[in-house]
């Protein structure tokens, strides 16, 4: 690592001129948000709590673990004073399907078309976790959506975004398309305001649910999400949900598609981000063909490895039933 010159050390900084120099150090490093939170305890433990007894995280038994950690950052870093939050926009515009196969296709959500995010995101905190600590001598521990940290809460109170009705952080200029990290440090820096809620009465995202999986504001049933579903479940999706998956292979986004802060979304200029699939979409026909080898050479260096080919070639038999019901 290159040494920075003792006339520009930042450990002779103090308060908001350290988390200025943090965060233009963060957004050379790539990202388009940088945002401190405290690091104190979770307003919303107990909703959690309450969320996960009833059984709305689904087949998700893993948020039951470390759920002291999860609510409390110290906790699951101890001595930890601040959180550095960071976001990265993944929004990308899509070409149109290639009309001999319009009726062929599944859609993948937008976040996994580009390049893993977790290691995409994790190297970048690394490299800023590393230059902190070198100019401050503090500790640090990076995260993304894999550690026990209740990040969305975090960026909202960090000032990247408010936590709107689809559950999805949204920023008043870039729009949800945003994927999240931190950096739990022992400094004890200067939190940034709060997001303002902008949602308003806008319910555009409930109402387009296919599945009605927003019960009311704010409020996710996981069980019933097709994110959910074509992902993180593993086993049959109930029958009554097969036809409101659609042509959703991998994912969703449509509470995403019809907000309004998202209509003005700037495209990511990130290489990383670029869609691998450019039209946004797989033949389904083909995924039911698949290999083990086409399987692993389609999803190499995505997220989308998250769903093994039995689950995927699952969710392509749903995706294929719906499109043939569909008038041609």
């Amino acid at each position: 690592m290159t040494a920075i010159p003792a006339e520009t050390r930042i450990d002779a900084l103090r308060d908001h001129a350290l988390v200025r120099a943090i965060k233009d150090r963060a957004v050379a490093l790539g990202f388009d948000l940088v945002g401190v939170a405290s690091a104190e305890p979770s307003r919303f433990r107990d909703y959690f709590r309450k969320w996960l007894d009833d059984g709305q995280a689904g087949s998700m038994a893993y948020l039951n673990n470390r759920f002291d950690e999860r609510a409390d950052p110290a906790a699951y870093f101890p001595g930890a004073q601040s959180v550095i939050c960071v976001a990265l926009n993944y929004y990308t515009e899509l070409e149109p399907r290639p009309p001999a196969e319009s009726g062929q296709q599944g859609r993948v959500a937008r976040y996994a078309l580009g390049e893993d995010y977790h290691k995409l995101i994790k190297d970048r905190l690394y490299s800023l976790a590393d230059w902190i600590r070198e100019a401050t001598h503090c500790r640090t521990r990076c995260g993304v959506d894999t550690a026990p940290v209740m990040e969305k809460e975090l960026a909202a109170r960090a000032g990247i975004g408010w936590v709107g009705k689809n559950t999805c952080v949204i920023n008043p200029e870039i729009g949800s398309w945003l994927l999240l990290g931190e950096i739990l440090t022992t400094l004890s820096l200067p939190a940034d305001a709060p997001a303002t809620d902008h949602c308003g009465s806008c319910t555009r995202c409930i109402d387009a649910c296919p599945t009605s999986a927003i019960v009311g504001p704010y409020q996710l049933d996981a069980r019933r999400c097709i994110s959910y579903l074509t992902i993180e479940h593993r086993g049959e999706i109930p029958p009554d949900l097969h036809a409101p998956i659609g042509d959703w292979l991998y994912g969703c986004d449509v509470c995403q598609d019809v907000c309004p802060h998202n209509r003005r979304a700037p495209t990511t200029t990130d290489p990383a981000m670029q869609p691998r699939f450019t039209s946004g979409s797989l033949n389904v026909n083909d995924v039911l063909r698949w290999t083990d080898e086409d399987y692993r050479s389609a999803v190499k260096g995505s997220a989308m490895k998250r769903v093994k080919l039995p689950q995927l070639q699952r969710n392509a038999a749903i995706v294929t039933s719906n499109l043939e019901r569909l008038p041609r």
